[in-house]
């Protein structure tokens, strides 16, 4: 899993890596994350956390956009914070850890995905 290592020893907090970790985890890696976004509109910001420029932000609205109530709530009781905890860790977070696990502008090999 080194996208996961690729972000663990970066300045993110206990609770945002188990955050960010689930939701990879249950898109099937960072490929289902991309067409999770790009299937919810946000296309333009998932792929400027893989490209070489500077990342797009994203909001906590748009985490709900992506993520549905039920799994948001899921994975804020796994990382013990509550719902609008959760968004806002990551919306701040998501986009580093992508960005730290494609670090030449495109995505990680098939082995390395998940």
């Amino acid at each position: 899993m080194s996208w996961l290592k690729a972000i663990a020893g970066g300045v993110i907090g206990a609770e945002a890596l188990s955050l960010v970790k689930d939701y990879v985890e249950k898109q099937g890696g960072i490929d289902g994350v991309v067409q999770n976004f790009e299937t919810s509109g946000l296309g333009k910001q998932v792929h400027s956390w893989i490209g070489l420029g500077p990342n797009e932000k994203i909001s906590e609205m748009d985490i709900s956009k992506v993520i549905n109530a039920d799994k948001l709530k899921e994975m804020a009781k796994n990382a013990g914070v509550d719902l609008e905890r959760a968004k806002a860790l990551l919306a701040q977070y998501l986009p580093e850890a992508i960005d730290k696990a494609t670090p030449e502008g495109k995505l990680p090999p098939p082995d390395q995905k998940s």
